[in-house]
């Protein structure tokens, strides 16, 4: 008998084979101008994250300290976020190649939200070092042990995957009716769902809550944990100690900040902003995949002494007397 192959035809034909990215609507003329900034930016992200697993790695006194642990997980999480992206990015932008298999696509999706998802577990896991670094200092070393940062890490990464690997099977029920241009730069699981001809109500919400029950979580979590910072901090005897303690924290405020604020504003104007440009919201999601790259290396370099220390011998050093 021969063999029915219409089924096979019809789940095949539900996709397209491959997308054509548009890049930024409305600024097409601009686009290899906005490459430039783009492109630098990403090898700064680059050039700092690599060189601060290098510095980790190469230090084996850092091994021992938690907070350069979570550091280089931070560092790893950063290549992943930007380099899942700004790659396709600039070649879409130079107009080198602005196609992307659907395969391709849901596989730049995924990897972009697991890196995103990952890097908040961690930054909520450096909140946790901070708290028992301060609040309970003499088990500190007891309880954040190299195998307990290691399960944490792993935690972080297996809770991404989880979360995200929904969308997948989400993209691929939904039928595209032949759409193949997609106004956007980069594939994310939102750009894809608005491609298909078919109610995406179901992927709009799982996006939602996953958004309340990961990041937003992981937000409120923090904020709970600086709360119980501050509280004992301002419990310290003298000022001298309250500024030390506090000083511990900058960098990691400052990486939160960096990291949550153009994410979630991307994130809630992508389904709130109707009424913004779509190029805005374009920008804004290459935002959050470029600046916490980028900045967060800058941020603990100037303010870990450690890390401080070594850029300055590195870039000054000591010359031997004659």
């Amino acid at each position: 008998m021969p063999r029915d192959t219409s089924s096979s035809t019809n789940q095949s034909s539900l996709y397209p084979e491959s997308f054509i990215l548009v890049g930024i609507p409305g600024m097409e003329a601009y686009q290899p101008w906005l490459a430039i900034p783009f492109g630098l930016m990403y090898c700064l992200a680059l050039l700092g994250n690599l060189s601060l697993l290098l510095f980790i790695g190469t230090q084996h006194r850092l091994h021992q300290q938690p907070m350069f642990l979570f550091l280089a997980m931070l560092a790893a999480a950063d290549l992943a976020l930007s380099s899942s992206t700004v790659p396709k990015t600039l070649s879409v932008l130079l107009a080198f190649s602005k196609e992307i298999s659907f395969p391709a696509c849901l596989a730049q999706m995924f990897c972009t939200h697991v890196s995103f998802i990952a890097e908040s577990t961690i930054l909520l896991a450096m909140a946790v070092d901070r708290y028992v670094a301060i609040c309970d200092p003499l088990r500190y070393t007891a309880v954040l042990t190299q195998a307990a940062i290691a399960k944490i890490g792993l935690a972080a990464l297996a809770r991404s995957v989880c979360v995200v690997t929904p969308n997948l099977f989400l993209l691929r029920r939904l039928p595209y009716c032949g759409r193949r241009v997609m106004p956007h730069s980069y594939c994310e699981h939102m750009g894809i769902a608005r491609m298909a001809c078919a109610d995406i109500a179901a992927n709009i919400w799982y996006g939602f809550v996953t958004t309340l029950l990961s990041p937003v979580l992981d937000l409120v979590l923090i904020a709970v944990s600086y709360s119980l910072i501050l509280r004992a901090v301002f419990r310290l005897p003298s000022k001298e100690a309250r500024l030390k303690a506090l000083g511990t924290c900058g960098s990691h405020l400052c990486v939160i900040l960096l990291f949550y604020t153009p994410a979630l504003f991307s994130f809630f104007a992508h389904r709130f902003g109707r009424g913004l440009p779509q190029h805005a919201l374009i920008l804004l999601a290459n935002a959050y995949q470029l600046l916490p790259p980028m900045l967060n290396p800058i941020v603990y370099a100037a303010k870990t002494k450690a890390i401080r220390e070594r850029l300055v011998h590195t870039l000054m050093p000591t010359r031997k007397m004659c």
